[in-house]
């Protein structure tokens, strides 16, 4: 794009749209003095001139006022909007926004360049993204096989007759190699869903069996635990999404569920069928959250609570939000401090 005139100093209508005004407000005049040309002739009084000429200019007035309106939202109103609408989906992780030039090469304007600068600000986050993800990818397969090494030799280790420091040591090892197995896996595993190299295979099945076998997965951790239960599911209720991607939704969100809450909490599950569709929910009585972290709670390695940052890593809630995402399903938040978390999916009606 050409470099803005140097006596460029703010936002300027197209020149067409200054001379039509000027011709405007010379036609008007023109017309104002031919009126009171015209009732002097047909004698009317001072009185009725003056109405006259006032009603007059208040219907030119109002009509060059709707004209310039419409003129600045065309040209820069709704520009503005689609520009924040773009700069929104970029803060929610989409780098493949392009906005188009908004006014022709020789209109340009301060837009234009604010346009050009934001095409080139998406490209190189875009860019940073596709990095950071194949970095990713590249690392952990590269260390998958290490880990595994160290797991099996760890295993191994476990049946010799070892002292009782020596097995803790070696279980210490254990925990800790399946840790970083379960990070890479997750990463690998976003990794395949944000380069859509898994589809999704949608075929009908029963939505509230399958909460129900996901929720039956925890039952040893709300016992130990001391969390209370409990599940307002329909007797049945047949969708049609990829059913091995859903598993993996509703596991993270109960995990999530049982992990912040303490002894004495309760954890809810609940299934309906409303207006907008089939709704999910999985609440609890935990610690909550801010609106900060509200906020962020679906970024990548983001943990809000850095208490149980021990217990995951920061991918669960991403893979979820992708999943939904890539089967037209939304989540929501609702949390604050010292009140617990509800997590809500919508599944649309098809």
């Amino acid at each position: 794009m050409r470099p803005l005139p140097e006596y460029f100093d703010g936002i300027r209508l197209p020149r067409y749209v200054f001379y039509l005004t000027l011709g405007m407000l010379m036609l008007v005049s023109g017309l104002h003095v031919g009126l009171i040309t015209l009732l002097h002739e047909v004698g009317g009084n001072d009185l009725v001139l003056v109405h006259v000429v006032l009603l007059y200019w208040v219907a030119v007035s109002i009509a060059l006022t709707l004209y310039i309106q419409r003129q600045m939202r065309k040209f820069y109103e709704e520009p503005i909007r689609r520009i924040a609408d773009a700069a929104g989906q970029v803060a929610r992780g989409d780098f493949s926004v392009y906005l188009p030039p908004v006014h022709t090469p020789d209109h340009l304007d301060c837009l234009d360049a604010l346009t050009e600068d934001f095409n080139r600000m998406t490209e190189a986050l875009g860019s940073i993204e596709t990095l950071k993800t194949e970095f990713f990818s590249n690392v952990s397969h590269e260390i998958k096989t290490p880990i595994a090494v160290v797991m099996n030799t760890a295993e191994l280790l476990r049946g010799e007759n070892l002292s009782p420091e020596g097995r803790e040591h070696v279980e210490t090892i254990i925990r800790a190699s399946k840790r970083l197995s379960t990070l890479i896996t997750d990463i690998l595993k976003l990794n395949k869903l944000e380069k859509q190299t898994i589809s999704p295979q949608p075929e009908p099945y029963d939505l509230c069996a399958q909460l129900a076998e996901c929720a039956l997965q925890f039952e040893d951790t709300w016992e130990r635990k001391g969390v209370g239960f409990e599940a307002d599911l329909e007797d049945a209720r047949q969708v049609c999404l990829d059913a091995g991607l859903m598993e993996l939704v509703w596991t993270n969100l109960l995990s999530n569920a049982f992990k912040f809450t303490d002894a004495g909490g309760a954890v809810t599950l609940t299934e309906a069928l409303t207006d907008a569709g089939v709704v999910v929910r999985v609440a609890d009585t935990g610690c909550g959250m801010d609106e900060e972290t509200c906020a962020r709670v679906f970024e990548k390695f983001y943990q809000g609570d850095t208490s149980h940052a021990t217990e995951g890593n920061g991918l669960g809630l991403a893979l979820v939000r992708r999943v939904l995402e890539m089967m037209d399903c939304q989540i929501a938040v609702e949390s604050a401090p010292g009140k617990g978390t509800t997590f809500t999916v919508t599944i649309p009606q098809k």
